[in-house]
């Protein structure tokens, strides 16, 4: 657990009892502040009473006297499409409003960290898609390399119940628009910004408001070094606004995964199966991707790209790097590859919950058994049709079935109903060389 700094003798409170709220309570208290909190959940509060917090209706404004400020959950709305009733209270109340990744970075350095030979440095990585592969892969390369390294924020564990840092330790955290936007402290050393699309939009007020959140990770946190994706227009935006002065290319590293870079400076970019870093136009190292079969397409290439760039900031050397990536296990529902059998890989994707996701899984492989439904998203699979010839067949499940079979039309498919006959099916009817894929473009309905 990481105490809360500052709040020593003063009244705060959590807004929301779940991943990031329980423990920020406990790192308030254990920094000596006072606590009261609320959740819409009835179970919540009577589980966060049955412990001893104090509890307070945030709704009503006399729970606001004496408080100095509010520690709000990241799936709690704040503004869009409408603030919460207690966010909206603490305005009125004139109460500080933040999160845990703010009392995070106001909170881990300690004057203990005078006695380090190594100062610890947190690396912070955003974007639409990939982070949690990009922050599981970057923590497993620094471990391989002997890094003292800790896991949190969207994965892993919330942040302040992460361990107190030690000498030469690296906080890896993968951090949402959800918690960049409202935290009032934000200070990596490494930020990482992947990519956009369009996501959380009635959060956000629409995809300039998204970008806006995540880009803050970069203007309001000044970290030292900025590794970004510039395969979209707001990365380039973002890549040049960072730099500090035209033709050095300092202090940002670009990557990219569909074209060679002419930008000055420092680029790391993945075409072909093989990742290349550049200097100053030199090609400085190359790793071949193809063989690591848990990093698998272009999206996986633009994660090993950025966990590289990362590793190199931070002092590992090429070989060391290439070494860790080919041992990495992947990450569990991620382009997860569970088995090999008769020749036949098997391949988890179930987070790809929706089209855009699916498309990045159905890219990484050429001929696939793909099991795909559940409860279907807007636009359904449409978008996916130019992928359809990769198909050798699809397994179709859950109440999206239907309609996915209309799509596909004269695409070989069939209707399974069930994840567990759609596995046996596709099984029974792979040949080696090919690959069977859950990548369901869907919500679960508990299938999955």
């Amino acid at each position: 657990m990481i105490p809360v700094r500052g709040y020593a003798g003063h009244r705060v409170a959590v807004l929301g009892l779940g991943r990031s709220g329980r423990p920020a309570i406990a790192s308030l208290v254990a920094g000596g502040a006072e606590v009261l909190a609320w959740d819409d959940s009835p179970a919540a509060r009577a589980a966060a009473e049955a412990d001893g917090i104090p509890l307070a209706d945030l709704t009503r404004a006399r729970s606001w006297e004496g408080v100095k400020a509010v520690i709000v959950s990241p799936g709690i709305p704040h503004l869009y499409p409408a603030p919460h009733p207690a966010i909206a209270a603490a305005w009125d109340a004139g109460v500080a409003v933040d999160n845990d990744i703010g009392l995070f970075f106001r909170s881990f350095a300690t004057p203990e960290w005078d006695r380090f030979d190594r100062t610890p440095q947190v690396v912070a990585i955003t974007g639409s898609n990939g982070k949690s592969t990009t922050t599981a892969l970057t923590a497993h390369v620094l471990a391989a390399a002997g890094r003292p390294v800790q896991v949190g924020g969207n994965i892993g564990r919330g942040v302040l119940d992460l361990d107190p840092a030690e000498d030469g330790m690296v906080v890896v955290m993968e951090l949402s628009s959800y918690q960049i936007e409202l935290a009032r402290a934000l200070q990596p050393d490494i930020a990482v910004f992947l990519n956009l699309t369009p996501d959380h939009l009635d959060r956000h007020g629409g995809l300039g408001g998204y970008f806006a959140a995540k880009r803050r990770l970069f203007t309001q946190g000044g970290p030292s070094r900025s590794i970004i994706g510039v395969d979209e227009n707001e990365g380039r935006f973002l890549a040049n606004s960072m730099r500090e002065e035209a033709g050095s290319g300092d202090p940002v590293i670009e990557i990219s995964v569909t074209r060679k870079l002419a930008t000055p400076g420092w680029n790391v970019t993945a075409r072909k199966g093989f990742l290349a870093e550049w200097r100053h136009g030199r090609q400085v190292a190359s790793i071949d991707l193809r063989p690591m079969l848990t990093l698998p397409g272009a999206h996986n290439h633009q994660n090993a790209c950025a966990a590289y760039a990362a590793a190199r900031t931070l002092g590992l050397a090429p070989r060391q790097i290439e070494a860790a990536l080919a041992t990495y296990p992947g990450l569990a529902h991620r382009s997860q590859l569970v088995a090999t059998w008769k020749g036949i890989r098997i391949v988890n994707d179930s987070k790809a919950t929706n089209a855009d996701a699916a498309e990045k899984a159905l890219l990484s492989f050429d001929r696939i058994r793909w099991i795909a439904g559940g409860r279907a998203k807007e636009g359904g699979i449409e978008p996916l049709r130019p992928l359809f010839p990769r198909l050798a067949k699809a397994y179709l499940i859950g109440e999206a079935a239907p309609a996915f079979a209309a799509t596909l039309g004269d695409t070989p498919h069939v209707v399974s109903g069930t994840l567990a006959a759609a596995v046996t099916a596709a099984l029974a009817e792979a040949e080696a060389g090919e690959v069977v894929l859950l990548a369901p473009a869907c919500a679960s309905f508990d299938q999955f």
